[in-house]
């Protein structure tokens, strides 16, 4: 498993920050080259993760392209990095993302309105640096480095670059994910101390085979603390419900690059730690609160899809939705089963595809009529007949339309909570009503702003779409047909991993359910 050369991983981790140092020496009146340095870097980067993906054997379960040094020996701390089939598909998600709400930023008003394009784009590459450094990193205090630094790019873009409210959102934002933060600290250092070393894969196997014990008897165990401990931190990050009251002052106030990354991956951050951490090594901990996290869950995706439909802002009620659609994923999760593990992992990837493009959308709208209120549009598919098609197809997608990629996610996610031996029937009964809610107000939402009479003169005389937003949809379309169309390399790419994660779970339910 260890590698002892350099790792294909390490190149894409560290591309990013190649395009930061060339933006460092840029001058700030060299716009142009700021702008196709960062988006040539990031498309660069997405390359280099596809070779991942085609170099990444989809049979072996464990980690895969390994780098291990040692960088701080003496407290046993390493630069360790590796994918498996659970990580795989958001490193790509990551670069997908990335050159997206990079080229969408060319046309973007704010910034020519505030300047500063060169610190843009420099925390644009920052951010996908700390972003993959999540996906990869398996040194707990690695990790912890890489996910504590997303929260400074962000802060910034929101804050400096984002609607009126934008200081309130940025500071929101980073006080709730930092007050998480310092309880995975706690644990992180707990863990490492206790196992004596802060390698991820060691402790899984030595939670594993019982030379690790962290005792679990119990909601209020020290498994359970620990649990608690980094999940905390994770469910602020997804969010779930009731900690989700970031988001969407964060995904309003930002500018639309930064919504369309903070919903295309850094909520999966949290979805993904719950999964790469939580699960394996406090087994017992996670069956015994899976009910209670599941309970939660469907409250998310009802309370979610409840307040969407009450919004008036557009680009409240997408942040809304959101909490709604990630409710799903973390009910895949703890329906600690293959198919909802499975499905929530692709639905995490799903989410960032449709939801970053509703975001894109809404910001080309907002950038022809600079509102965001919903009874300010009307008719606008009559306007603009090929940014009403693309659109359709988006919303669609978000609300899991067959054939589309949100319905085989969550499809399958349902399929895990109806098997699963520690939710059941009723969490699976209640979380399919989010399905019904989210085609109510994404179709009342899109009623509202595409259909109608084109009755505004301002709406009327809307821009046609340029030839970098179409080149910037274009790549949303296609992921949107091929996973709705073709999912099984998505789900054969997890596969492996997923059964390893859910045998060792498996191994370990002795409380609320039993093994057959």
């Amino acid at each position: 498993m260890e590698a002892t050369g350099f790792s294909l991983i390490t190149l894409v981790l560290f591309l990013p920050m190649v395009g930061f140092t060339i933006l460092l020496f840029l001058r700030e009146e060299q716009a142009n080259e700021i702008r196709w340095t960062a988006l040539g870097v990031s498309i660069v980067t997405f390359v280099a993760s596809l070779l991942l993906w085609a170099g990444f054997d989809p049979n072996v379960a464990g980690l895969q392209m390994v780098q291990k040094a040692d960088w701080l020996p003496t407290y046993n701390i390493s630069y360790y990095v590796g994918i498996d089939g659970l990580s795989l598909l958001l490193v790509i998600l990551t670069t997908f993302i990335m050159p997206l709400a990079i080229l969408s930023s060319f046309r973007a008003h704010v910034l020519h309105e505030r300047g500063r394009q060169k610190l843009y784009y420099m925390f644009m590459m920052l951010l996908e640096w700390a972003m993959i450094g999540v996906f990869v990193a398996q040194d707990l205090v690695v990790f912890y480095i890489f996910w504590e630094v997303t929260l400074i790019p962000m802060y910034f873009l929101i804050g400096i670059w984002g609607s009126e409210r934008r200081v309130y959102a940025a500071v929101k934002f980073f006080l709730y994910t930092m007050a998480g933060s310092i309880l995975m600290l706690l644990a992180i250092l707990y863990v490492g101390l206790q196992a004596e070393t802060f390698a991820l894969p060691d402790i899984i196997a030595g939670v594993q085979n019982g030379s690790i014990v962290f005792p679990g008897d119990g909601l209020f165990s020290t498994q359970s603390f620990l649990f608690l401990g980094f999940l905390i931190a994770f469910a602020i990050k997804v969010p779930i419900w009731p900690l989700h009251s970031w988001l969407p002052d964060a995904h309003v106030q930002a500018p639309t690059a930064g919504s369309v990354i903070l919903a295309g991956v850094l909520l999966k951050m949290g979805t993904y730690g719950i999964v790469r951490f939580c699960l394996p090594m406090f087994p017992d901990a996670s069956v015994q609160w899976a009910p209670i996290i599941g309970a939660l869950a469907v409250i998310g995706i009802i309370y979610g899809a409840w307040v969407s439909y009450a919004q008036t802002d557009v680009k409240k009620l997408v942040a809304y939705s959101s909490v709604s659609h990630l409710g799903f994923v973390v009910l895949g999760i703890f329906a600690l089963n293959a198919q909802g593990i499975s499905g929530a992992t692709l639905q995490m990837v799903n989410h960032g595809i449709s939801t970053g493009g509703l975001f894109l959308l809404v910001g080309m709208l907002y950038e022809r009529r600079h509102t965001k209120d919903i009874n300010a549009f009307g008719g606008i598919w009559k306007a603009l007949p090929l940014f009403g098609g693309i659109s359709l197809l988006v919303t669609l997608s978000s609300m899991g339309l067959p054939g589309l990629n949100g319905f085989i996610g969550e499809f399958t996610i349902l399929l895990g909570a109806f098997g699963s031996d520690v939710l059941g029937f009723w969490f699976a009964l209640f979380a399919t009503l989010g399905v019904i809610l989210a085609a109510v107000y994404m179709l009342y939402m899109f009623q509202k702003v595409y259909m109608g009479e084109l009755d505004k003169k301002e709406n009327a005389e809307l821009e046609p779409l340029h030839w970098q937003e179409i080149a910037v949809m274009v790549p949303i379309i296609i992921a949107i047909l091929l996973i709705g169309l073709q999912p099984a390399p998505f789900f054969q790419s997890m596969d492996a991993s997923v059964n390893a994660l859910v045998a060792q779970v498996r191994e370990h339910i002795t409380t609320i359910a039993q093994v057959p």
